[in-house]
């Protein structure tokens, strides 16, 4: 489903319901938002999700917790994705966790590489363990 903002930059709670309102929820176990905009102005609106996850990649820095709080406080979950090129950039992930964790204690943190695969069973896991406490 693709959700048009209308030129916001972000999505919120009535858009996601308007999206889903052609979806039989018992034909869905899962559904994933994409929200868009930057590191700051999506996290202030609620978009109706259950769970909240950001992707980090390695080239974006691991100051980025530093820079913009509200995004990390908000998540549940944050991917560090594009692992396989912590050699080519000053990332340092135990400085990026600890960042992480100033901003939310509770933030499950997760480092992911689409090439190699390393971290997507986590991942998935981690997901799938979120719907089966929603339905439950």
């Amino acid at each position: 489903i693709q959700l048009h903002t209308g030129g916001m930059c972000h999505l919120d709670a009535e858009m996601t319901r308007q999206g889903l309102e052609g979806l039989d929820p018992q034909d869905v176990d899962l559904v994933v938002l994409e929200n868009v905009g930057n590191l700051v102005c999506p996290a202030e609106f609620d978009t109706g999700a259950v769970k909240n996850a950001m992707i980090l990649s390695v080239p974006e820095g691991d100051d980025k917790p530093l820079k913009y709080p509200l995004m990390f406080q908000v998540c549940d979950v944050v991917l560090i994705s594009k692992i396989d090129v912590l050699p080519y950039f000053n990332f340092d992930m135990d400085k990026c966790r600890e960042y992480i964790a100033m901003r939310n204690p509770n933030a499950k943190v997760i480092p992911i590489c689409a090439k190699t695969g390393e971290g997507i069973a986590e991942w998935t896991d981690w997901l799938r363990e979120q719907v089966k406490a929603w339905q439950a």
